[in-house]
């Protein structure tokens, strides 16, 4: 059952899923369609899962569950990797690689391996202050507070000096 993002509870479990590439307005459109529409089928051993999404700057979808009402099951986040792994075949885009980082220069999101990031760090060119967004966030509340954050107050902050 979809519902609105503001409406679900801090104890969400939150699914975070980065692209490699800027969706475009009309991939964006797209994607909320079908977002929408798993979101309101999506069951868990035929129970309504009460969950919302968001896309923010255009690249990272946010997947967030109410497991107050009913909790995911193995096969619930089987069908949503399934459904996102579809969505990368769609859209020629990587959401599930985790071996990268995503970070703020400016107004806008840059995108690199985990192995570029820490030799920019060893070059300096990206610094404590530097917004990073950690994807290993795991309910509402921390996607509110701890997801776009200084480098420093991250996990990234080991490949920062």
């Amino acid at each position: 059952m979809l519902v609105p993002f503001d409406s679900l509870p801090d104890s969400s479990r939150v699914w975070i899923y980065q692209a490699n590439r800027s969706f475009t307005e009309d991939e964006i459109n797209e994607l909320s369609g079908r977002l929408d529409s798993f979101i309101e089928k999506w069951t868990a051993h035929g129970a309504d899962l009460k969950a919302s999404y968001e896309i923010k700057y255009r690249r990272f979808i946010t997947i967030a569950l109410d497991q107050q009402l009913n909790a995911a099951s193995g096969c619930s986040i089987d069908a949503s990797v399934q459904f996102i792994q579809q969505l990368e075949k769609d859209f020629n885009v990587d959401l599930l690689d985790k071996m990268n980082v995503s970070y703020k220069q400016g107004e806008f999101i840059a995108y690199k391996s985990l192995t570029d990031f820490r030799k920019m760090a060893k070059q300096k060119a990206v610094s404590p202050n530097t917004i990073v967004f950690n994807n290993l966030v795991n309910n509402k509340a921390e996607y509110l507070s701890d997801w776009e954050v200084p480098a420093s107050e991250s996990w990234h902050k080991r490949f920062i000096s």
